[in-house]
């Protein structure tokens, strides 16, 4: 398929803009380009093609099953898009008065009460872009506390070794020092591991609980007694409350803040670079620190800004990604009290369904009841057929599925992890299963087959490391 920049012709042009209806204003000379702006001459009618052919090429949750594990690719309702769109939000600008966006603030503080008693939290901010600045936000707001306490000897954040990549990054962005531990057989936490780590320079622990291994924590509430007798802060990853939101609280289990993924719990837009929300809530003792505006409400029901008063300042403009916020605030709204939790047991009821399903033939990593998501260890049947889990997973796209997350967690060698979520039927979950049982059957009568495929999409087997090592980025034109 050919770029954009391929087609059209010299001086072929359609016109968008409706006339000016304002005064023009001179572009002043220094402003102005040296160079004429390289942009593609093309009719509308081939911009539409072009982007037809694009939209074609693309797989998502609207195509077929999506079982990425960690990221709960759910549906998305197309009711938060109506409601997103409304005037009333879209036409709205950041910097107006307090007392004509009322209707926004609102939308802002309820959802705000609503994340704290789904979270068992006491404040939250919108601002975080996304799940992992959420987690530089949360763990700026641990800093800020250990500071305001004059307590700098606390450099070091624990991260167990199955978490997500971004947890010790976002550490690590904050300055910190990162102490892995191991997890147990189990999957789970090494409490001795953890009780030897900790000690006068803990400054938190980060944790996802289910974990990313799909499995509850039994050792949750000591796991955060330990770091908090070392005087540190507990902050939870909540790229996994997609299995129990409304039935377990990260603020019940000992956790001092979380971020919530709005694009993965919350059934907003995922992938594809954005739009995200990942909102950081915090126990009270934290809320000064929060960046950004909270928004208060007066006896009359007027609604108006705060800011913390050790506030560790703006991480993003604003109010964050309002409309996303919006279309979270709807599916929770929809869902109502009764639903969240509802929609949190399906989803664990059609991981376990799967697991089950499939592991006569593969190995389960932790071969017990699993939360949202489980993960199978192909170790041995590449052992035994040379069929890697990037095979199978090449071979899923044959039949119209997208393939689980691969080689992640790091602890299990030939990973695949699967997160069905809770919005597919049965019937997808069973074609899924038949399709990994056939797989499964190829890999040991015709493992060739496996090594090439896919062999039915628009391209096989691009050259990923070259791909990732040394990406073509921009177009280069010929002059």
């Amino acid at each position: 398929m050919k770029l954009i920049f391929e087609i059209g012709s010299e001086g072929r042009k359609l016109s968008l803009l409706p006339e000016c209806d304002v005064p023009e204003t001179a572009v002043p000379e220094k402003l102005k380009r040296r160079s004429e702006l390289h942009l593609p001459h093309l009719s509308e009618n081939e911009i539409s093609r072009h982007y037809t052919k694009l939209a074609k090429r693309t797989h998502g949750v609207n195509d077929g099953f999506y079982p990425l594990g960690s990221c709960t690719m759910k549906y998305n309702p197309k009711v938060n898009e109506e409601t997103a769109a409304l005037k009333g939000f879209t036409r709205v600008h950041p910097l107006q008065r307090e007392d004509t966006v009322q209707g926004s603030l609102e939308v802002i503080k309820t959802i705000s009460d609503s994340l704290c008693e789904i979270a068992g939290m006491d404040a939250f901010t919108m601002q975080p872009a996304a799940g992992a600045h959420g987690e530089f936000t949360g763990l700026l707001l641990i800093k800020a506390y250990h500071t305001d306490r004059n307590d700098s000897r606390r450099t070091k954040i624990i991260v167990p070794d199955s978490a997500h990549g971004t947890n010790p990054a976002s550490a690590a962005m904050c300055g910190y020092e990162i102490v892995s531990i191991p997890s147990a057989e189990d999957g789970c936490v090494d409490l001795d591991a953890l009780r030897a780590a900790v000690g006068e320079d803990t400054a938190g622990l980060m944790l996802t609980n289910p974990n990313t291994v799909g499995l509850f924590d039994k050792n949750i509430t000591e796991i955060t007694r330990i770091v908090h007798e070392a005087g540190g802060l507990c902050y939870y990853d909540g790229a996994n409350l997609n299995a129990v939101m409304g039935l377990v609280r990260p603020g019940d289990m000992g956790f001092d803040c979380v971020h919530i993924n709005l694009h993965k719990t919350f059934s907003t837009p995922h992938g594809g670079g954005g739009p995200g929300s990942g909102p950081v809530g915090c126990k009270e003792f934290l809320k000064p620190f929060l960046p950004g505006y909270q928004i208060t409400v007066d006896d009359s029901g007027m609604y108006h800004y705060a800011v913390g008063d050790k506030t560790v300042g703006a991480v993003k403009q604003f109010h964050g990604n309002f409309s996303v916020v919006v279309r979270a605030l709807t599916y929770i709204l929809f869902l109502g009290k009764e639903g969240i939790p509802e929609a949190s047991s399906n989803a664990v009821l059609n991981a376990n369904y799967m697991r089950k399903k499939l592991d006569d033939l593969y190995t389960m990593a932790y071969d017990t009841t699993c939360m949202h998501e489980f993960v199978m260890d192909l170790s041995e049947l590449k052992h035994r057929t040379g069929c890697s889990a990037l095979d199978v997973a090449k071979g899923l796209l044959d039949y119209g599925i997208h393939p689980p997350t691969m080689y992640f967690p790091l602890i299990v060698h030939e990973a695949l992890m699967v997160e069905p979520t809770e919005t597919e039927p049965r019937e997808v979950l069973d074609e899924a299963i038949e399709v990994l049982r056939k797989l499964y059957e190829t890999a040991e009568s015709d493992p060739e087959s496996l090594h090439s495929a896919p062999h039915t999409t628009v391209i096989g087997r691009p050259d990923e490391v070259g791909a990732a090592r040394h990406p073509i980025v921009r177009y280069i034109w010929e002059d």
